[in-house]
């Protein structure tokens, strides 16, 4: 059984814990590695070697931090089919899929390489006589990304390249689901030269996770996650002085107006449903439709999710492939259960598929529910899974109050032709990413993501300019530099300019 360790230093190592967890590949249900979960010993090394390698890395020039980052975008690409192939093993989305995630991330990286600009600062003359002010941002340390297993190669990318390249070093935890990326992404890092002790990963849980939130040496944290887990990292890593953001969970709806190209609706809703089988913080789980685009746009959609090719990722023919876990396949179930209990109507069953020649894989097929009503489980809670709630409802206005008593405010879709609805919409609902006739509006590298509500902790989005401000900190200078033989006076009062 292959055993997958951490990245300390610059090399490879399993450390001392003897802690393991399996690894699944979910397509054949069976276990394809064992991952090391670090303890404490661990921990304090990769953090203690950021450190060291901080005092080096925050020095370095911006020219020679992009070099690197133009580098690792050369490499990473060239083993781009290679990356997507060892997600799709151990998360079970398809190639194609896995491949457009790691291609995302690396927009994050084209980003990042430009840092000489992104960290340009002010300069002002002459703000009083003889005096000069300026400004500028540096680094803050040892910084911490907790990832999920959903994008174990894009969401890290939305944090390290501009971690790295704002002078700070990186110690990455990835989900102990899908861990085998992380590595690879760390011998990237090597081969296009960043010094060793820069970027490192401790696998692990739980438990890992609560020591390096504790570790006084950590100085940031930066998480994505469900919304319990990102509370709780929030308030801990505030309470030991850390600068915190924490992206949580969703329940992202789409509105469906009658004018909408209810073709056009259907198909993108069907794809931003059930894509990655759901297992996305940006997918649709809830299609609420206006008036009567009800009937119409539920034929479409019941239609098209029937035809889904759902099998292995590895299978071209495959469109969707298993969710994550078997735990995670019956929690799914579950949630269709108890839909079904308390008055949904289930349109597309996705319940008992059977893939064959992967009868042991952890398959749940793309589920349509109607008549759903806000009180039940499927609305309420994120299932995190391939199931699409329908709701109707009767204006624009009534679908901005409904959006906006969610307690999640991640992101949210309107279908429609009327420019004045969208922007009705819009302005009045509280979510952080909205998409017009776009599903799934995750923001360009040069934008920022991030949620509303209980869908993010900390004031900080991630990536993007928001991201350059979280992984810095400000100086301001004030200048003077007098005479040598000046004959002027210090005033008592409070300085003002003349």
């Amino acid at each position: 059984m292959r055993t997958i360790g951490h990245w300390i230093g610059g090399q490879a190592t399993n450390g001392q814990s003897a802690r393991t967890s399996p690894v699944w590949n979910p397509a054949t249900g069976t276990q394809r590695a064992s991952v090391v979960l670090a303890g404490a010993s661990e921990v304090d090394d990769a953090v203690l070697t950021a450190a060291r390698a901080f005092e080096e890395w925050a020095e370095s020039s911006l020219t020679v931090r992009a070099r690197i980052l133009f580098a690792y975008r050369e490499i990473a690409g060239r083993r781009l089919d290679e990356l997507a192939e060892i997600i799709s093993d151990e998360h079970g989305k398809v190639v194609a899929d896995a491949r457009g995630e790691v291609q995302r991330g690396l927009e994050v990286v084209e980003f990042a390489c430009g840092i000489p600009q992104l960290l340009k600062g002010d300069y002002s003359d002459q703000v009083s006589t003889g005096v000069d002010a300026f400004s500028y941002r540096q680094p803050l340390g040892v910084v911490v990304g907790i990832t999920p297993f959903n994008f174990p190669a894009m969401v890290p990318m939305w944090m390290y390249p501009l971690a790295i390249a704002c002078g700070n070093t990186f110690v990455l935890k990835p989900s102990e689901r899908d861990p085998s990326v992380s590595l690879v992404m760390a011998e990237i890092w090597k081969e296009a030269g960043l010094p060793d002790g820069v970027f490192n990963i401790v696998q692990g849980d739980v438990d890992t996770v609560n020591l390096l939130l504790d570790h006084p040496a950590v100085a940031a944290v930066s998480f994505v996650g469900s919304t319990p887990i990102a509370r709780s990292i929030y308030e801990r890593a505030s309470k030991n002085g850390k600068r915190v953001q924490a992206l949580g969970g969703a329940k992202n709806h789409a509105i469906v107006l009658p004018d909408a190209d209810l073709d056009f609706a259907a198909d993108h809703l069907v794809a931003a449903a059930f894509g990655s089988a759901g297992e996305r913080c940006m997918a649709i789980s809830a299609a609420v439709t206006i008036g009567s685009a009800a009937e119409p746009l539920l034929e479409k959609v019941s239609k098209l999710a029937r035809n889904i090719k759902v099998g292995s990722g590895r299978d071209k023919s495959s469109e969707m492939g298993p969710v994550v876990t078997d735990a995670a396949k019956n929690r799914i179930v579950g949630y269709i259960n108890a839909g079904e209990e308390q008055g949904a109507r289930v349109v597309v069953d996705g319940r008992g598929l059977i893939v064959p020649g992967y009868e042991s894989g952890f398959f749940v097929g793309p589920t349509v529910l109607d008549d759903v009503k806000t009180h039940m489980d499927v609305y309420r809670d994120e299932i995190f899974g391939p199931v699409l709630s329908m709701l109707r409802i009767d204006s624009v206005d009534e679908a901005i109050a409904l959006v906006n008593s969610n307690p999640y405010g991640n992101g949210v879709a309107i279908f429609t032709s009327s420019g004045e609805a969208a922007r009705r919409f819009h302005r009045g609902v509280n979510v952080g990413m909205i998409g017009i006739n776009v599903p799934i509006p995750v923001p360009m590298a040069y934008y920022s993501f991030g949620g509303w509500k209980d869908s993010l902790f900390g004031q900080s989005h991630v990536y993007g300019p928001e991201g350059v401000a979280f992984y810095t900190r400000a100086k301001a200078i004030t200048a003077r530099w007098p005479k040598r033989k000046s004959n002027a006076g210090a005033s008592m009062s409070f300085p003002t300019s003349n």
